[in-house]
């Protein structure tokens, strides 16, 4: 497993364990007890501003402090649909240099512009990827690493497995990230031994006491097995992992046929996918926050056949971690 020692010495962390970043899961307290218990917890920035109604720059200092210093990451969206939004995202990549972040996960479009500031202070990148020709146009921009998100995971998923994912990508030689399905100590040290370098786990972190995520929201993930998490294209026009809960019974799991059709113009699909980005987003935080009162559209992965308790963050990064470090004796 030396591949996972290199990564934790290169981030600057205890442990191979990695908060991924949630919409709306990432509240700060959440980020700083991964950080802070010798793991990477992963910022949201839309998370923390539109979310948790905070200011960016204080919520990272926020995190710095709760976290007694410890490294954390920042995940930038850039799908190019709106100038808008990407001019406030860039606004927030320079506050996180600001504030001595140096790790980035980017996600949905092309990041050769973060990684140009990234890398002018000697930070990473890693890009979420699902596929082979994702990764090579990724590593082309110049990221560091890969963030293999496989069929197994919460939120948008992959298509295969992690030991197919990770066969397809071994041979760029640069390291990757498991992303999907890991809800045990089991199964984090499996990913290890398969290969990867570090693990990244959202679902876990959200069944946790630092997580704001609602109680409504928390019980379903301890009740639900592997078969409860279903594919809905309701939220954003493409496949999201969900549990299978009523609301998403009654709405169904596919989109019409004209969304279809407009997500697939060479034109319209922009503003189709910025339509469903705000639309999912009010769902989703609303859904996260308010519990059954509302709607309860709640992003899982596989992984909940796993989690059956409500631990904190730190006895998760814990536990993690010292079953890797006793498998390396």
């Amino acid at each position: 497993m030396d591949q996972a020692a290199e990564w934790v010495k290169k981030v600057g962390v205890q442990y191979p364990v990695i908060c991924g970043a949630m919409y709306p899961c990432s509240n700060p307290e959440l980020v700083a007890a991964v950080s802070g218990a010798g793991g990477l917890g992963i910022v949201q920035p839309l998370s923390l501003v539109y979310v948790y109604r905070q200011d960016l720059r204080k919520s990272l200092k926020q995190i710095r402090e709760l976290s007694g210093g410890k490294p954390y990451g920042f995940n930038a969206l850039i799908e190019a649909s709106s100038k808008i939004y990407m001019d406030r995202m860039k606004a927030w990549v320079d506050i996180a240099l600001e504030e001595g972040c140096r790790f980035f996960v980017t996600a949905l479009g092309n990041p050769k512009w973060v990684v140009d500031k990234v890398k002018a202070v000697d930070g990473l990148v890693f890009h979420d990827v699902t596929e082979r020709k994702w990764a090579e146009k990724a590593l082309a921009a110049g990221v560091d690493g890969l963030i293999c998100v496989n069929r197994r995971a919460g939120g948008h998923a992959g298509s295969k497995s992690p030991e197919e994912l990770y066969r397809e990508l071994e041979s760029l030689k640069v390291p990757l990230v498991a992303a999907g399905g890991v809800g045990d100590a089991k199964q984090f040290n499996e990913m290890l031994r398969m290969g990867y370098s570090a693990v990244q786990m959202g679902t876990r972190f959200i069944a946790t006491t630092e997580s704001k995520a609602h109680d409504d929201y928390k019980k379903a993930i301890l009740d639900a097995g592997e078969d409860d998490v279903v594919l809905t294209e309701r939220l954003t026009g493409v496949p999201v992992a969900v549990i299978n809960s009523p609301t998403v019974k009654k709405f169904g799991t596919k989109a019409g046929p004209i969304a279809k059709w407009l997500l697939k113009h060479p034109k319209a699909k922009h503003w189709m996918r910025l339509y469903y980005s705000l639309k999912s987003f009010r769902t989703l935080k609303h859904s996260s926050l308010k519990g059954v009162g509302y709607l309860d559209f709640w992003q899982a992965g596989k992984s909940v056949a796993t989690i059956h308790d409500l631990p904190s963050a730190k006895q998760i990064v814990e536990q993690f971690g010292k079953e890797w470090l006793s498998t390396r004796r």
